[in-house]
């Protein structure tokens, strides 16, 4: 085989050019048998939305022999002309010259055959689901999403960091943690009744991270401005449509910002990831708009466009208390707002994206800075239509005394965070930093309601095949 004539479906569809001599490689997508003695068959690579057609003449010897393999699903490549094409929906298509089958696919027991499939009964087949139209283009948008996030950060002098998924620290203080253990758990080591985790792997309790925010200010604090994308994990007994139990989150920690430089880099950062997806996925994005969200492009749109309302947490709690709207969760001054809530401000009060910033500081975690009220710290949560919040974030507690005191009040050993306290104790300095969660992310970008159908493998209670 010649390599060099190798050519991706995307890239031949959209330059549109005839060319002498082409070969594709992918999975077929129909195939539909001519009187005249040929066939046509939808073949399709993943590097797009749409398939390419190649005509085969049933003359053809490979076609002879593999006549029977070639069926939805059966995987081939084809060499032939590029013509323009003599029909609808496509500029070229393909006259096989030749033909080779990789793997066929018995369409008796195939299971994505030409029909709807709901995305429920595409989680039971993981392994398969990647070759339909809908997971296709989701993975497609979360592949360009992924790389415009690491452009954006690395446009603007960030360093990428790896922290661990391991740690001996619970960021959130919530122990909703999966717990990294090699003892044996029918004959687990005990001291006055209690594991002895010193027999343990690591010599003491470990778990799998909810967050690598803490890792992050470390290096923060000598390399200015860093940030970490990588896999995440909470043990909590969710089934929602917007939990996972392993997901990806995007953390940049930048010294020498306060709340609002903080509000101001997430602000451009979500506006930036859309309008590069906007630009770059379009064609799946009209899939999605067509199938599945008819105002999803002009929601995007919107978001890219338009600047982001900031609201306190205190006004906002006031305008949730004076309007008409029912609400399921009654709302009053240091409640945690609901996604009902957080839709209704970005939805109906102000229809735009909302940054809501100073919350109270007994909804919050240790490490937000003690606004002078004592009564607040200097977090923000940017809210999306549709959503809710996408990303939350904080000004750091930089004083060592009131990040002590903050600890001890949250029930939580001084001693677990010596590192962390370090950092005030040697060089403090001002610093912030958010997380977006980047499931969520692309949840709202293709329009796809549940969070399970825009991760490449799923893990959530009861469920962690493939």
């Amino acid at each position: 085989m010649d390599k060099s004539k190798r050519a991706r479906i995307r890239e031949l569809l959209k330059e549109g050019t005839p060319r002498e001599d082409v070969i594709i490689e992918g999975w077929v997508k129909t195939r539909r048998d001519s009187k005249g003695g040929f066939s046509f068959l939808e073949i399709n690579d993943g590097s797009c939305q749409k398939n390419i057609q190649a005509i085969v003449d049933h003359s053809l010897d490979a076609f002879k022999e593999n006549e029977k393999k070639i069926s939805t699903g059966s995987c081939l490549g084809v060499r032939g002309k590029l013509v323009a094409s003599q029909g609808k929906g496509q500029s070229v298509e393909i006259q096989a010259g030749e033909l080779w089958v990789y793997g066929g696919a018995d369409p008796d027991t195939y299971p994505l055959q030409k029909k709807y499939h709901s995305l429920e009964f595409l989680r039971e087949i993981a392994h398969l689901r990647p070759r339909t139209n809908t997971i296709g283009a989701v993975m497609r948008v979360r592949n360009r999403l992924a790389y415009s996030i690491h452009r954006f950060f690395q446009e603007r002098g960030f360093v990428y960091l790896h922290t661990p998924i391991i740690t001996t620290s619970d960021c959130e203080g919530a122990g909703e943690m999966f717990q990294v253990t090699t003892l044996d758990l029918n004959q687990v080591p005990k001291d006055n009744g209690k594991v002895d985790y010193g027999e343990d792997f690591f010599g003491r309790k470990a778990n799998l991270t909810v967050s690598g925010q803490l890792e992050g200010e470390i290096y923060a604090m000598a390399l200015s401005l860093i940030y970490t994308f990588g896999p995440t994990f909470r043990a909590e007994n969710s089934n929602t449509s917007r939990h996972l139990s392993e997901f990806w989150m995007v953390e940049p920690e930048m010294a020498f910002y306060d709340l609002d430089d903080d509000m101001d880099l997430a602000e451009q950062f979500i506006q930036y990831l859309f309008r590069d997806v906007l630009e770059e996925c379009a064609e799946d994005l009209a899939f999605f708009n067509d199938r599945i969200d008819k105002h999803l492009i002009e929601t995007l749109t919107h978001v890219a466009e338009n600047r982001f309302e900031r609201v306190t947490y205190t006004d906002a709690i006031q305008l949730l208390e004076q309007s008409k709207e029912t609400f399921t969760y009654s709302v009053e001054w240091g409640c945690n707002l609901q996604a009902e809530h957080e839709r209704f401000l970005a939805e109906k009060q102000f229809k735009k994206p909302v940054i809501l910033y100073n919350y109270p500081e007994s909804i919050k975690p240790f490490y937000m800075k003690l606004n002078d009220d004592g009564k607040t710290v200097r977090a923000m949560d940017v809210l999306l239509p549709r959503l809710g919040e996408i990303i939350g974030g904080s000004q750091r507690e930089d004083d060592l005394a009131t990040l002590e005191r903050r600890i001890q009040e949250k029930g939580l050993d001084p001693k677990e965070y010596w590192w962390y306290l370090d950092l005030r104790r040697f060089g403090s300095a001002p610093h912030s930093g958010f997380g977006l969660g980047f499931e969520r992310l692309v949840q709202f970008v293709s329009g796809v309601e549940n969070i399970r159908d825009v991760i490449p493998f799923p893990r959530t209670p009861k469920h962690a095949g493939f």
